[in-house]
């Protein structure tokens, strides 16, 4: 068996019904890889269906890996090893697969019952797909997984929902990874099961040992040793990271925290992981739909907490009315979108960047808001940190941007130390001041907090206009255009406060990439090709989209060209032409609820130069 000491990275895509664990092997992968100190990315990639039949191409669900030695950006474009457990899952992700990768496919589920349920007009998919130079291995995953625990005394059911771990114990055995880390979760896992422990660990040395004997596997891969600097790390993925960035942030600022927020995809991780963490104060409230959530958030932001919302586009609509109220009220408001493909329901599962122009401009009135967005998995915590502290400090709602792809996406993260994180100081005005409700701080033009139950700072805020000082309800015209003119200011006054834009790569040159939010990695890995090959290409990604960085138009305007980068139509390319009309920019944009692959980027950035 012959081993190829020069792998740097490797793809695989696992994939099969809904039912079929695909979610639960990808991660046990990535876990191994990510805890032998690989660089690793995923990708999750969910059926848009809650319950689409099984064996259609529609039910098909999936999950890529990328793990390599050096520093991994991206889930990869396509894979040098696909899994598919039937033929759906083997039509819907042929087209994922590198010239020479290799598929293993569940021999036991091509038979003609399912070939016909998965679309195919014949009984040879190989030849159907035009794949007859691939390396196709048919194992028998499924017969083989019964003859390992025929004599088990488990049920035919829970036998079969075994076979996942059967395939993963192929895959370890491809690519020299120890099985260990998985048998350790299985003993973790099924504690008070020890009947599944042993029988999961039968099916996954059972799929070792059988690429282990088998001749079907001419091959087997090393990657050479992860080089991630050293540190504490675990794998994590954006909703729990955004999780954790706000319980870092109460914990910094001394405000208890409070997430009320209505479940919906791909969002509702954030408030699973939060309401666990009843341990460290935190408070959550499951709400009857979107408005009451926000509106439970206002409340307890006024009472003194660092309060949240989460949501996608269709619940960032609804919340409109509420986050003019917080506006008006100028109280502090962590807004969580994670974008999915629209409009209306559009493609709950399915990642999209096409929530910017509502984030910036979706509510009645001139009601401006902070906007944010993060840009990896990691990123999200302190994203959401930092999302938290412009929000408690300048008394401001803040719109933070995430997205589908980021949220269920994972990568190592290495957990850092709180003295690393800045103070947040709450402008809480304190007991015994002539207090005045609009009074506001120079600096920020932020108005002092009044914690009701405060001897002397009883004050009432609403959704009516307010007098500049006092509070009270003014219908004055001089004074709403106050008023109007000084929310503007204050929002543009974060720019203050916020870093400059950096720039990847020389500070001038030929083409400058523009990108925001979850399309970083793959932006920056297209960059670094080009840039390896003598190309003059920088990248600016931007993390602040209201405000924009103080040295936005300076950093732009070093470069011949601009190309911004999106999952829209255009939307941060129409906002750079509002606020800088003299810097032309050009778009690329990709509308098709995944994200960008590296070979479309280059392809495109080659065509540009």
């Amino acid at each position: 068996m012959a081993i190829l000491n020069d792998c740097s990275n490797i793809v695989i895509r696992f994939s099969g019904d809904s039912g079929d664990g695909m979610q639960l092997t990808g991660t046990l992968f990535s876990d191994t890889s990510a805890l032998l100190g690989y660089s690793v990315s995923t990708f999750p990639d969910y059926p848009a269906e809650i319950r689409a039949p099984q064996g259609t191409v529609a039910g098909v669900s999936g999950f890529q890996v990328h793990f390599g030695t050096a520093a991994v950006n991206t889930p990869g474009d396509y894979c040098d090893v696909l899994v598919a457990m039937n033929p759906a899952a083997f039509k819907a992700n042929a087209r994922w697969m590198k010239k020479d990768a290799t598929a293993i496919l569940d021999a036991d589920a091509f038979d003609e019952a399912h070939l016909k349920k998965a679309g195919f007009s014949t009984n040879d998919p190989v030849a159907e797909l035009k794949l007859e130079g691939y390396n196709i291995i048919w194992a028998p995953v499924t017969s083989l997984t019964k003859a390992a625990l025929k004599d088990s005394g488990a049920d035919t059911k829970t036998i079969v929902r075994c076979k996942n771990m059967f395939a993963l114990g192929i895959c370890y055995y491809l690519f020299n990874l120890p099985p260990e880390h998985t048998e350790a979760y299985f003993a973790s896992k099924f504690k008070k099961k020890p009947a599944l422990i042993e029988i999961n660990r039968t099916v996954l040395k059972g799929g070792y040992s059988y690429a282990a004997n088998t001749h079907a596997f001419a091959n087997t891969y090393k990657v050479a040793p992860g080089q991630l600097e050293k540190g504490t790390y675990r794998i994590i993925n954006g909703n729990v990271a955004t999780a954790w960035g706000l319980i870092a942030a109460a914990e910094k600022s001394g405000c208890p925290l409070f997430c009320g927020s209505y479940p919906i995809t791909p969002a509702t991780g954030i408030l699973e992981e939060l309401a666990a963490r009843k341990d460290l104060g935190v408070k959550t409230l499951q709400a009857e739909d979107e408005i009451a959530g926000i509106c439970t958030a206002i409340g307890a932001s006024f009472a003194g907490s660092l309060a949240v919302t989460t949501t996608s586009g269709p619940g960032l609509a609804l919340k409109g009315e509420a986050l003019g109220l917080a506006v008006m009220a100028e109280l502090p408001l962590v807004v969580v979108d994670v974008q999915r493909s629209g409009p209306s329901t559009g493609l709950p599962t399915k990642t999209e960047q096409s929530d910017l122009m509502q984030a910036l401009y979706g509510r009645n009135g001139e009601s401006p808001a902070v906007v944010m967005a993060a840009s990896s998995p990691s990123d999200c915590f302190g994203a959401a940190f930092w999302a938290a502290k412009i929000a408690v400090e300048h008394m401001t709602p803040v719109i933070l941007l995430t997205d589908g792809y980021i949220a269920n996406g994972s990568e190592p993260w290495k957990i850092p130390g709180m003295k690393d994180y800045p103070a947040i100081v709450p402008p809480i005005a304190p007991e015994g001041e002539a207090y005045l409700p609009y009074r506001r701080d120079a600096q920020r033009l932020a108005r002092r907090w009044g914690i009701p139950g405060t001897k002397g700072l009883e004050h009432r805020v609403g959704g009516l206009e307010k007098d500049a000082l006092k509070g009270s309800i003014s219908h004055d015209p001089e004074n709403h255009q106050k008023m109007t003119d000084l929310r503007a200011e204050k929002v543009a006054k974060v720019a203050d406060f916020i870093p400059d834009l950096k720039v990847v790569g020389e500070a001038s040159g030929d083409l400058l990439v523009v990108g925001w939010g979850g399309t970083y990695g793959h932006l920056l890995s297209a960059v670094a090709q080009l840039q390896s090959s003598g190309k003059k290409v920088s990248l600016a990604h931007f993390s602040y989209l209201n405000p924009l960085p103080k040295n936005t138009e300076e950093a732009l305007s070093q470069f011949k060209n601009i190309v911004v980068c999106e999952l829209n139509m255009g939307q941060f390319a129409s906002l750079l032409r509002t606020k800088l009309p003299h810097i032309p920019v050009q778009q690329y944009n990709k509308v098709q609820g995944l994200p960008f692959t590296v070979s479309e980027l280059v392809q495109k950035f080659s065509e540009l130069l």
